[in-house]
């Protein structure tokens, strides 16, 4: 029954009904760690393909994420933070997910069952050769997502697909296959749990590593960001502050300079004029180390 282990009875689910709250809590809070160590033999397999999305991205083109459902909202949201986040432009990280914005308000079962939808949003992405595309279902054999997989495949991008079942369709399809073992739910079937946060937490490392590997993360802070509203604005002050060493009133000087953005503010900031900064991360793929030689 391991092709089933998502549908399968969590040990900890029986008499959940019928026991105290604190127990309810604990048994939901252990299936979810259970979940998560799925992740650690995930490692290669998560590294091989943020290679391939940071180098897609690299040059010019696209790290897609597709999905439905559960696996599809948590596609939507690593996707959805990465311009915020990392600086990286919205129609870099197109989302594909079965049923459009209808279904966000209203989650309804038809449309990750339409291959014909993915087909229609596949064209919409507009993904080409060299790109990339994130497929996530946790059975693995989601129709529409399985749908995007072999279109993408056809067109050349590369696929990586994300399940929870170690024979899922899914995981055959793609070229880079991440199966993420997280066995039966408390709530048999419910995968927004274990299998959903196992899939979330596999994108943040994902994500990150695409951002490091691109130079938009440097000492744990997100330097590709723009400062465009006051909370940004704050936070760009400190990060240019604490990187390039300057204090805070030169720091807003120098993000002034470079409207909002912050990683030539960092070097704004330690002498630089807007131009030579701007020049210099042209030199470097963007990234700030070699510029900071005597910073650690």
């Amino acid at each position: 029954m391991s092709e089933h282990r998502t549908e399968s009875r969590h040990a900890l689910s029986d008499g959940l009904h019928a026991v105290a709250t604190a127990e309810v809590l604990s048994r939901i809070l252990t299936g979810q760690a259970q979940a998560l160590a799925a992740l650690t033999p995930a490692f290669p397999r998560i590294t091989q393909a943020a290679r391939a999305g940071a180098q897609a991205l690299g040059r010019g083109g696209k790290m897609a994420y597709a999905g439905a459902g559960s696996s599809g909202l948590m596609a939507l949201a690593d996707c959805l933070e990465l311009p915020g986040t990392f600086g990286i432009a919205p129609d870099r990280v197109p989302m594909l997910f079965a049923g459009g914005v209808e279904a966000l308000l209203h989650m309804q079962g038809g449309p990750e069952d339409d291959p014909a939808l993915a087909k229609a949003d596949l064209v919409r992405a507009q993904l080409t050769a060299g790109d990339v595309v994130l497929c996530l279902a946790a059975s693995g054999g989601t129709p529409y997502t399985l749908a995007v997989a072999e279109g993408a495949k056809a067109l050349g991008v590369t696929v990586v697909g994300f399940s929870n079942v170690a024979t899922a369709p899914l995981l055959q399809v793609a070229d880079i296959p991440v199966f993420l073992d997280t066995g039966p739910e408390i709530i048999t079937g419910s995968t927004r749990m274990g299998a959903g946060i196992a899939q979330k937490v596999a994108l943040n490392m994902l994500s990150v590593l695409v951002a490091i590997d691109l130079g938009h993360v440097h000492d744990g802070f997100m330097v590709n960001v723009t400062a465009d509203n006051a909370k940004l604005v704050g936070r760009a002050a400190r990060i240019v502050a604490s990187v390039s060493g300057a204090g805070q009133e030169a720091a807003r000087a120098a993000l002034t300079q470079t409207n909002g953005a912050v990683k030539p503010a960092i070097l704004v900031a330690r002498g630089m004029t807007a131009a030579q900064a701007d020049q210099a991360l042209a030199t470097t793929g963007g990234h700030l180390a070699p510029l900071l030689t005597d910073q650690k």
